[in-house]
């Protein structure tokens, strides 16, 4: 980990990594482990690499896979719509996910 957090920039806290996600991605998510929440105040995950959003005709499962989970293995994370609910299937486009923030 110590080699990743150099190339992107250092190590943060869970609830600052939520943040940058929200901030680039367009949507909330929670950081998981074991099936439970992460404490936001946890420190020494790699910060998010990503400045540009992943692209529309992505969806929710390839988002995870492409950005998440290969950046963060042995974490989970829930991705949640513009009404706080859990995306329980990966099939629903990003698109329509940011839309459900308008």
């Amino acid at each position: 980990m110590a080699r990743y957090a150099a190339i992107t920039g250092g190590v943060v806290k869970i609830g600052t990594l939520e943040m940058k996600i929200a901030r680039v991605e367009g949507f909330r998510v929670r950081v998981m482990w074991d099936s439970r929440n992460v404490r936001s105040d946890r420190e020494g995950m790699p910060a998010w690499p990503y400045e540009n959003a992943a692209r529309d005709s992505w969806t929710v499962a390839k988002w995870r896979q492409e950005r998440f989970v290969n950046l963060y293995p042995g974490f989970d994370v829930e991705v949640l719509d513009g009404d706080g609910n859990v995306i329980e299937h990966g099939r629903m486009l990003l698109e329509t996910l940011r839309e459900s923030y308008d």
